[in-house]
């Protein structure tokens, strides 16, 4: 759940993760053009619910080059690079989800 940038409304919406070495990475289906991502980047508090677990986490936004590369390839490993490629348009930044 992020915080509209414009609305300030609570706004939920369902997104694909990986957790790697205890690090959980998001990735915007159309990079830093996703409304999702521009949200994060206004307001960094996010809460990531999985079934009945949740968290509160802070969003931080990666963008070098090489370590988004990184979290393209694991959500490729984990999802496929089909369905990957399927619903994800740009690869020009990605999310940390680390938890408060």
């Amino acid at each position: 759940m992020v915080t509209g940038r414009k609305s300030g409304r609570a706004i939920s919406i369902p997104v694909w993760f990986v957790l790697d070495d205890e690090k959980l990475y998001l990735l915007p289906v159309r990079g830093s053009d996703t409304q999702w991502y521009k949200n994060v980047l206004e307001n960094p508090s996010i809460r990531i619910d999985v079934g009945a677990a949740g968290a509160e986490c802070k969003a931080i936004p990666i963008t070098d080059a090489k370590l988004v590369s990184s979290v393209v390839e694991k959500f490729r490993a984990k999802y496929g690079a089909g369905h990957v490629k399927k619903y994800y348009s740009k690869f020009d930044v990605a999310v940390l989800a680390q938890k408060r």
